[in-house]
């Protein structure tokens, strides 16, 4: 592996475990304002894309606005990098308003450019 190749996945792995330490405190908002790019596409699953940093904030913002208890982000292998994209597989369990409690477990692959996502998508169990 080259050095220029090895120094950038180097950067996107420590990116992509401050995403992480952020996401585990709990501080989404904080996350997505610091690493995404302003022309994001966030997919969840193989649903239609979220486009737009400020569509994503407020798309997140309304979710979280429903959450009563958050119980972890809880990262249980990587994050791993290759080239421009990282894999990470994480558990993520809280609580809405409604009452239901919510885990979801889940792969996110995230393409990055210029130290922010642009791309990324959460495949979910």
């Amino acid at each position: 592996m080259d050095t220029t190749k090895e120094a950038q996945e180097q950067e996107l792995l420590k990116n992509a475990n401050e995403v992480v330490a952020l996401l585990a405190e709990g501080k989404f908002i904080e996350a997505m304002e610091e690493y995404l790019d302003d022309n994001v596409q966030l997919f969840e699953g193989n649903n239609a894309p979220k486009v737009g940093k400020e569509f994503c904030l407020l798309e997140e913002k309304k979710l979280l606005d429903t959450v009563t208890a958050f119980h972890g982000y809880k990262v249980l292998s990587g994050p791993a990098v290759d080239g421009d994209t990282t894999f990470y597989e994480a558990v993520m369990e809280f609580e809405t308003n409604d009452g239901t409690a919510h885990k979801f477990e889940q792969v996110v692959r995230t393409k990055w450019e210029n130290g922010k996502i642009i791309n990324e998508r959460y495949y979910h169990a």
